[in-house]
């Protein structure tokens, strides 16, 4: 195919750039496309007059300038040369036939193209116009071809509507009973993280690293994030100058509420942050079970526990422990309490004291 790149401008040569440019597919994908439509056009032809050989090879060569095609034939257990047998006429009777295969051809190579330029971009945020309901499924409109989101991408809180514009995480390609397919989502954590790429500097420059996501999306995200770089706070970047940054990633996300928590390799200042906004929590951490028992106090224990369980359930998927919550004081508390107890009950002895002298001095006079 090197004859392409010195193609003169014949009218066949501008006709295959132009296919080519327009389908975004190289011209050396649109020539073997018509070869097979040609070679397709002719098997038919020549089979229904009887002249198809089953013991014969075929192929199809075509002049790069002109376009003219012609067909060559060879037995295949014999050691022979190749001889044309392009039947007279040919490109008058098969014309039809070779532009419907060539129009499949060419659908296939256009999807695979794309498929191949989308798969470079799994893991990233796209915008997307939903354009109809396919049973339980959405397709969208995400520029040069459509996606699917299925149900298990769809946020639960989030009521979808034709031409909706949105913003989609590119989750994958999988195959369906159609063929290959672009998968996008809108639960997915991915979604958040690229959101936080996206509206905080910090992070996009890699000064602040988002080191874990838990999300119930359509309701709830915990993101933890770190910075290596003096300096940069990293919980302030994310939250921006009176919460501006945070709150577009609300927005997009259409209200879901997000806690912003600091990363730390010591698992018990984690949970702790995690279960936020709980104060004032003692922690216990078993490693080999991957286990921690967390004391709360009376007033915290509906916070650290939240609505349904969610804020510990969330806690729990964001450090990778199974976090116990157990109400009542602190063990500090529980020393602080048991101190002033005592102390108490030495200033009433000592209140006492002075009164019972007096009574044993009247009772000796």
């Amino acid at each position: 195919m090197a004859s392409l790149k010195q193609t003169a401008r014949t009218e066949f040569a501008l006709a295959l750039g132009q296919v080519a440019s327009e389908r975004g597919i190289a011209p050396e994908i649109v020539v073997e496309s018509i070869k097979a439509a040609i070679l397709a056009a002719f098997k038919k032809d020549a089979k229904e007059f009887g002249l198809l050989k089953d013991d014969w090879e075929y192929e199809v060569k075509i002049d790069p300038v002109t376009g003219e095609s012609k067909v060559y034939g060879w037995p295949i257990e014999k050691e022979a040369k190749k001889v044309e047998v392009t039947p007279p006429g040919f490109g008058r009777i098969a014309a039809v036939t070779a532009k419907q295969v060539n129009r499949q051809k060419l659908r296939e190579a256009e999807k695979s193209a794309i498929l191949e330029e989308y798969s470079k971009r799994i893991g990233t945020l796209v915008t997307g116009m939903i354009l109809r309901f396919d049973g339980i499924n959405i397709v969208v409109d995400i520029g040069k071809a459509e996606a699917l989101m299925p149900p298990q991408e769809q946020s639960r809180n989030e009521q979808y509507r034709i031409n909706q514009k949105l913003i989609f995480y590119i989750e994958g390609i999988r195959e369906t009973t159609k063929g290959k397919d672009i998968v996008v989502s809108r639960s997915h954590v991915g979604l958040v993280e690229g959101l936080f790429r996206r509206e905080v500097p910090e992070v996009s420059s890699g000064a602040v690293e988002v080191r874990a996501i838990a999300r119930e999306a359509g309701s709830r995200s915990k993101v933890a994030v770190f910075s290596n770089q003096a300096g940069v706070d990293p919980v302030g970047s994310c939250v921006g100058q009176k919460g501006v940054r945070v709150q577009a990633i609300i927005e997009e996300l259409n209200g879901e509420k997000i806690d912003i928590v600091q990363y730390s390799d010591d698992p018990a200042k984690l949970i702790v942050a995690a279960l936020s906004p709980a104060e004032n929590l003692s922690v216990k951490i078993n490693e080999k079970k991957m286990t921690a028992v967390v004391t709360v106090g009376e007033d915290q224990l509906s916070l650290a526990i939240g609505k349904e369980g969610q804020n510990v359930r969330l806690a729990a998927k964001l450090t990778g422990y199974r976090i116990d919550i157990e109400g009542g004081n602190r063990p500090e508390e529980a020393q602080e309490k048991s101190k002033e107890e005592s102390e108490s009950k030495k200033t009433r002895a000592k209140k006492s004291s002075p009164t019972k002298s007096i009574e044993k001095k009247e009772k000796s006079e």
